[in-house]
């Protein structure tokens, strides 16, 4: 149990002492919440802090329930559980999440380039995985960009979610894998929603 996200990040720093100090390490927080982490990341491993954003793509019976998701460019991924799932529902939301993935990064970054991850460790930071279908499109977006290590840094995941991201990322730093899993929420004393803000100044701070 982590008292908040703040709470949550600095035992993700000790765990991630390795890479304190360390040359070519940047922080990728996806927002909102995940920037409170990505603050103490930056703080504590002395590294750069920026975003990458992700969109999931819910199934049309449950939009709580993702089947994938979206990344800038258009990248995506989409799990097993889209099997039952009409093709053409997937191209649309595809479609409408790509527009909204861009939306975010002109509202969090305005008309600066999108973070470089060429040659860089770096480490992908959020507030836990339940399916993982929005750290994997964020993976996969990253793997063009030819980073040296992509690391996966997470307070808590679900086995079955955590085993697909560690199939994709090159670590995975996670510190809690409950048998029961209901939502990333409970697993946090505070989890409150992060406006965006909050998680834009967090951002400007960190640059």
């Amino acid at each position: 149990m982590f008292a908040d996200r703040y709470d949550a990040g600095r035992q993700l720093a000790k765990a991630l002492a390795k890479y304190k100090g360390k040359k070519g390490v940047l922080i990728l927080a996806i927002p909102r919440g995940a920037l409170q982490m990505g603050e103490v990341l930056h703080d504590e491993l002395k590294a750069p802090l920026d975003i990458i954003v992700t969109k999931k793509i819910g199934h049309p019976m449950s939009e709580e329930y993702a089947i994938g998701a979206v990344g800038p460019g258009g990248e995506y991924v989409v799990s097993e559980g889209a099997a039952d799932v009409p093709p053409e529902y997937i191209i649309r939301e595809r479609k409408r999440l790509e527009t909204l993935v861009e939306e975010k990064y002109r509202r969090y970054r305005g008309d600066r380039p999108k973070p470089d991850a060429r040659g860089k460790i770096v480490i992908l930071v959020d507030d836990g995985i339940a399916t993982g279908s929005t750290l994997i499109a964020a993976i996969h977006v990253l793997r063009k960009q030819e980073p040296a290590k992509i690391v996966v840094a997470v307070p808590v995941a679900p086995p079955d979610g955590l085993a697909r991201v560690k199939a994709e990322a090159d670590e995975v730093v996670c510190l809690l894998v409950p048998q029961e899993f209901y939502a990333i929420g409970q697993f946090y004393e505070k989890f409150p929603q992060v406006e965006d803000g909050e998680a834009i100044a967090i951002l400007k701070k960190c640059q």
